[in-house]
């Protein structure tokens, strides 16, 4: 029995090796065709570079090795773009230069904002654009910047800023869709809006102050003017209704004296001698209630009189 020679030896190790190798070669390009996609994420498959359109569901999955295809992950959070400022570790990094804007009004403020978003459509975010993050990050610029140059300084640093973050949000949200980049704008915060300089900022709040305290003391002179009025329209209208009052009672006496003049008159038309007669006697009773009645005899020098009044009181 002849023993293998060196030279065949290294052979039968050469091709014991060549064997290995593209066996891991084939094990490594097996394992590769399967992946797994979370629920917290999208996946694209691509076959020689070309998307599919239908987004991978949840699971795991096959696919032929690469280069013929591959997987692109993204996840479905919600990211944050910050504008003018960078958080470093537990620190925020200002950047002065990003932030400083002028106002429609030609002030000068600084202005820092935070954008969040989301993705929607991988597809879109992937391959219709190089750089998604760096267009979404140029159009928050123009957005606040454009917002912020056709507003005052008043609005931007006191009651306005919500009118301005709803104005910036459409804008983005606009622009977001004329570009295409597949995501979603879920909110906008506008940070800090401040003055350049500690002098002007000081001098700013002296007068936001003086304004306030206008507004105080008009609305105080508007509430006054109007506890006034409506003690005034509450006279008028007390005024009004005794009136009213009035003008019913003496309508409804009128009306009472002439029904009562009617009935005297039928009275007096049936019997006219006796309802005259009538009238008088009232009439000489009320003109003379208070008057005494005697009867006197003056045929001699003794006055004698009958006392009517007391007899009548008696009687009674």
């Amino acid at each position: 029995m002849s023993s293998m020679t060196g030279k065949e030896r290294m052979k039968s190790y050469g091709k014991k090796i060549g064997i290995g190798v593209l066996m891991l070669i084939f094990l490594l390009l097996f394992i590769s065709c399967f992946y797994t996609v979370d629920q917290t994420e999208y996946a694209v498959l691509n076959t020689f570079g070309v998307p599919q359109k239908e987004i991978m569901s949840s699971g795991l999955k096959f696919k032929l090795p690469y280069p013929i295809q591959s997987v692109e992950k993204l996840s479905k959070e919600t990211f944050s773009l910050t504008f003018g400022y960078e958080i470093s570790g537990y620190q925020e990094v200002f950047n002065e230069r990003e932030t400083k804007m002028i106002t429609g009004d030609e002030n000068i403020i600084l202005a820092d904002l935070e954008v969040q978003w989301k993705i929607v459509d991988p597809i879109a975010f992937l391959y219709h654009t190089s750089d998604p993050i760096s267009i979404l990050y140029n159009a928050t610029s123009s957005s606040l910047r454009g917002v912020i140059g056709s507003s005052t300084v008043d609005d931007a640093l006191t009651d306005g800023r919500t009118k301005i973050i709803n104005d910036i949000r459409e804008n983005l949200i606009s622009l977001v869709h004329i570009y295409d980049l597949g995501i979603s704008i879920i909110n906008v915060n506008l940070q800090d809006v401040d003055l350049p300089t500690e002098e002007v900022s000081t001098a700013f709040k002296s007068v936001t102050d003086a304004r306030e305290e206008r507004m105080t003391k008009i609305n105080n002179a508007n509430k006054y003017r109007n506890e006034k009025i409506n003690q005034v329209q509450g006279e008028e209208a007390a005024i009004l209704s005794r009136a009213e009052g009035e003008k019913i009672a003496t309508i409804e006496k009128a009306k009472g004296d002439v029904a009562k003049f009617n009935a005297l008159y039928s009275e007096y038309a049936n019997s006219k001698e006796i309802t005259k007669q009538r009238l008088v006697i009232e009439t000489l009773k009320e003109v003379l209630k208070d008057a005494k009645l005697y009867i006197m005899d003056e045929s001699n020098n003794t006055v004698k009189y009958l006392p009517i009044d007391n007899l009548m009181k008696e009687g009674k």
